[in-house]
Parts: structure tokens; C-alpha cells; sequence
């Protein structure tokens, strides 16, 4: 919803744009070499390495179930 905001004028000035700024921007400031020209592809990277983290996540959830005998 972040990146959807800079089509729109304004959108981060808003209240719900500085709150979604002071969440998203600290993370996706890591990935802003990801640019080709004026078209920057932060965002994308990350939600991509969100993605893997995400799945990581649930995998080390499973292992760990799985040596506890819960599953």
C-alpha cells in the first residue's frame, strides 16, 4: 500500500502515509540500490526477501514442533 501511495499527490503527507512511512521506510531503506534509473524497485525486493524470511519462519516452526513431538 506503501508504494501504491506515490501515485497519488499528497499521499504521503497524510496521516495514514507518515504512519505507514515511519513503519515501512526504516526497513525498505536497505534495499534502495535496487533501482534502474528513476524507477526504483526497493519495494519489490523487499517483499521478496520478507517472503523468504516469512517461509524460513515456518519452516524452523515445523522442526521445531515436529522435535517436541506436537505434530
Amino acid at each position: 500500500m506503501y508504494a501504491l501511495m506515490s501515485w497519488f499527490p499528497g499521499a504521503y503527507q497524510t496521516k495514514l502515509g507518515q504512519l505507514l512511512g515511519a513503519i515501512v521506510e526504516p526497513f525498505q531503506r536497505w534495499f534502495n540500490f535496487a533501482s534502474i534509473g528513476m524507477i526504483g524497485f526497493a519495494p519489490v525486493v523487499a517483499i521478496f526477501v520478507l517472503g523468504i524470511v516469512r517461509s524460513g519462519l515456518v519452516y524452523l516452526e515445523q522442526i521445531i514442533f515436529h522435535l517436541m513431538g506436537v505434530m
